[in-house]
């Protein structure tokens, strides 16, 4: 038996999902994009630069997956490796920069944020190029795991030799 919709039901789901206009998103809110991958890793990064006032420092804002990247990154090797693409810029502008990063581990993470930002950067000044490539920041890097073959035990394990 088909079920009929009321106007009541259907008024409340044009209520819960109400458009924002054109004129509510900020113009000053640009960013550039980057996509970054590590293993089995995805990384998408928006670095976007913020209004400066008079009681800003120069500061930057770094946020995984809706996290604080120090709160996300469990030690000081994988927080350094996200934010050097940064710091061999030397921005010298207030940041945001926003990371959603899916698959892998939390290493493979960090280093596909690591691609994203430096290829985000490259969009925003293209001077940067020169330092990030001389870094190997701007360097997909390809090595992934290699798969299973029929017969073997891993990848290249083959089962012990025996005699009878």
């Amino acid at each position: 038996m088909p079920v009929k919709i009321t106007k009541k039901a259907s008024q409340a789901k044009d209520d819960a999902v109400k458009p924002v206009p054109a004129k509510a998103v900020s113009k000053s809110k640009k960013y550039f994009r980057g996509i970054g991958r590590r293993k089995e890793s995805i990384a998408e990064v928006r670095f976007s630069f913020l209004q400066k006032t008079a009681s800003d420092q120069n500061t930057g804002e770094v946020v995984m997956n809706g996290i604080d990247y120090k709160k996300y990154l469990p030690s000081d090797e994988l927080r350094n490796i996200v934010v050097d693409p940064i710091q061999v810029a030397s921005i010298k502008e207030n940041f945001a920069v926003s990371i959603r990063t899916r698959g892998g581990g939390v290493r493979g993470q960090a280093e596909a944020s690591r691609l994203g930002i430096a290829r985000a950067l490259v969009k925003f000044n293209e001077e940067f190029r020169k330092p990030l490539r001389d870094k190997g920041y701007l360097t997909r890097d390809a090595r992934i795991v290699e798969r299973k073959k029929p017969g073997l035990k891993k990848a290249r394990r083959a089962p012990q030799w025996q005699k009878r």
